[in-house]
């Protein structure tokens, strides 16, 4: 397991390829790094007339396919609407690091297919136990003890489970220090483009 602590990160940024760099390590250790905010960022989309938003688990990040992979209840509300609107963002913070790291990109849902299949049999059985309670997730209940998971086959989850693929087409970096605050943006149009922002 790789701490965002032991990655030696530099105390200033001087160059755009540093943002990028260092945005990938950050990104990549948060998938295992569990005491990283980075590891649980924040998911947001539209919702009809109102923005939602959700903290999930980063399960998987690739800078080469500009992916991040999230997993979820299938009987969840947002499976439904993620297929009908599939525009998102993703932030991450991490106050120790003075890190902020910004990505807008569209969201893909995944069912009882290959991609699913590689992402339970890589999951522990500790993660798979979530998805064996009864009912789907956010239905109104009278008792919550109802739900409360006491007997369960683990493998029997699989079919409440899904996967959330989040490709992103920008990724905004931000470094907060009272010396000189940096600010990155990184682009994938027609083609990759990078620049300074003002912080």
């Amino acid at each position: 397991m790789t701490n965002l602590l032991n990655l030696n990160l530099p105390d200033n940024y001087s160059s755009l390829e540093e943002t990028i760099d260092y945005a990938e390590k950050i990104l990549i250790a948060a998938v295992d790094d569990t005491k990283t905010l980075f590891h649980t960022p924040v998911v947001s989309s539209f919702n009809n007339n109102q923005i939602s938003s959700r903290v999930m688990v980063l399960r998987e990040f690739s800078l080469k396919d500009r992916k991040m992979r999230f997993h979820t209840d299938y009987r969840a509300a947002k499976i439904d609407h993620f297929n009908k609107v599939s525009n998102a963002s993703v932030v991450g913070y991490d106050p120790e690091l003075k890190i902020q790291i910004k990505l807008q990109g569209n969201i893909s849902t995944h069912y009882d297919d290959e991609v699913t299949k590689i992402a339970w049999d890589n999951s522990t059985s500790r993660s798979k136990k979530c998805y064996s309670v009864k009912g789907g997730s956010s239905l109104e209940i009278e008792n919550p003890e109802d739900y409360d998971i006491k007997e369960f086959e683990v493998e029997k989850g699989y079919k409440n489970f899904s996967v959330l693929i989040f490709t992103f087409s920008s990724l905004e970096f931000l470094y907060l220090k009272s010396s000189g605050h940096r600010r990155a943006i990184h682009e994938w149009n027609d083609s990759y483009s990078s620049s300074w922002l003002v912080p």
